[in-house]
């Protein structure tokens, strides 16, 4: 009968050089032999992520201002040559300066004492007024809703309501 002997534990740099990584890669699927599969799928990854990019980037600093790949509503479109060709003077001009606080500055603001951008009252905020317009319409439906239910409830108990 022959004796068996143990084998000596292998420790720091014997160990290291035992261990086989590859064939731990290997039953994964990142073997020797998938690296050509995984080159191609990163650059197909690459590819599809530098196209939406591109087209993220397009459509933020278009050079086409008329066509973006956002839709722009119809409201928008309306009043979109009074946002047109405006020009601002140098911040250091004094003299354009108050021509231009003279002439309104910027569409919808004025420029208060104290040098902060106020919100005029007199001039016409069109995205507030889009914004109470959306605000009065849900209130209307919710009204409706209501008037509706009570309505019918009314009914099923038996009172003849118009």
């Amino acid at each position: 009968m022959v004796l068996k002997r143990y084998q000596h534990a292998k420790t720091g740099l014997s160990a290291w050089k035992s261990f086989k990584a590859e064939k731990y890669l290997k039953k994964i699927g990142l073997g020797r032999e998938d690296h050509h599969f995984w080159k191609q799928v990163f650059k197909g990854l690459l590819c599809t992520y530098a196209l939406y990019g591109a087209a993220w980037l397009y459509n933020e600093t278009s050079p086409l201002g008329w066509w973006t790949l956002k839709p722009v509503p119809k409201e928008e479109k309306e009043l979109a040559h009074l946002y047109e060709r405006r020009k601002f003077p140098y911040p250091g001009d004094e003299a354009a300066m108050e021509e231009f606080v003279a002439k309104g500055g910027m569409i919808g603001t004025t420029i208060g004492p104290k040098g902060m951008v106020e919100s005029d009252p007199g001039s016409y905020n069109f995205q507030k007024e889009l914004q109470d317009r959306k605000f009065d319409q849900e209130a209307m439906k919710l009204w409706i809703r209501m008037r509706n239910e009570v309505v019918s409830e009314l009914q099923e108990k038996g009172f003849d309501v118009e």
